[in-house]
């Protein structure tokens, strides 16, 4: 391994996912075009990568048969088709439904404890004005989400290009209609946010800002959490007595 690049059928680039974010359904797509015996090039810049590819290489029985280094710090991995993957349509259909799940506790202090999958965090009151809070409010989370979520799409996707990011920040705000329709003080007017204003700081290798600025609108386009907002989905949830 690590000899001249083999020629390859098919590259899939991975930038910086790693194998548990998705960069296998990633490599599964691409590979399925392919004939038994077809070559994938998977690129990646992910270092954990380079344990659990061929980790799973092994146990779906593809031949990863030689690596070769990329530009800057990413690896090309060459993989050599077996079979056909039979479980590839139900594996995306499955990614396609999968439901993400929260639960909430109360405790005390006008705080209440989020648990999802292996992470808890604390959540404060919907919407504070106090500094001093224990935790940060739910507004300030679900902002916070969406930035989080930009953030990261953009780096993944500039990850694929080759583009290296030495700064990049989401600064993001937005203001209720009227948040004292929360507070019980007035019932005119809508407590939700009326609109999430923002910015992106980046530092980064490319020089090609309608580049970056086509690489920004395919991550807000592409951002589960952005559509969310801007599709203004129902919500259901109804009471029971515990």
């Amino acid at each position: 391994m690590g000899g001249v690049a083999p020629t390859s059928d098919a590259v899939c680039d991975g930038g910086d996912l790693d194998c548990g974010s998705g960069l296998l359904l990633i490599i599964r797509n691409a590979m399925a075009p392919l004939a038994p015996g077809g070559v994938l090039e998977v690129r990646s810049r992910e270092s954990s990568v380079r344990e659990d590819l061929p980790a799973w290489c092994r146990m779906v029985g593809h031949s990863l048969f030689e690596t070769a280094a990329g530009e800057g710090s990413s690896t090309s991995y060459f993989i050599r088709k077996k079979h056909e993957d039979a479980l590839l349509a139900t594996d995306l259909e499955q990614a396609r439904r999968y439901t993400w799940r929260t639960r909430v506790r109360l405790r005390e202090g006008m705080v209440a404890d989020a648990f999802v999958r292996n992470h808890s965090f604390p959540v404060g009151q919907p919407a504070s004005f106090d500094t001093e809070d224990k935790a940060p409010s739910a507004i300030e989370y679900l902002l916070s989400s969406l930035a989080g979520c930009l953030a990261v799409g953009f780096a993944w996707r500039a990850s694929q290009r080759g583009i290296g990011i030495r700064h990049l920040e989401v600064s993001l705000k937005a203001q209720s209609g009227n948040i004292l329709v929360f507070l019980g003080v007035d019932s005119e007017g809508d407590p939700g946010i009326d609109a999430v204003e923002g910015r992106l700081f980046v530092d980064c290798d490319a020089e090609d800002d309608a580049l970056l600025g086509a690489l920004w609108d395919e991550t807000v386009m592409r951002s589960p959490v952005a559509r969310s907002l801007v599709r203004a989905v129902p919500v259901r949830v109804e009471m029971r007595r515990a």
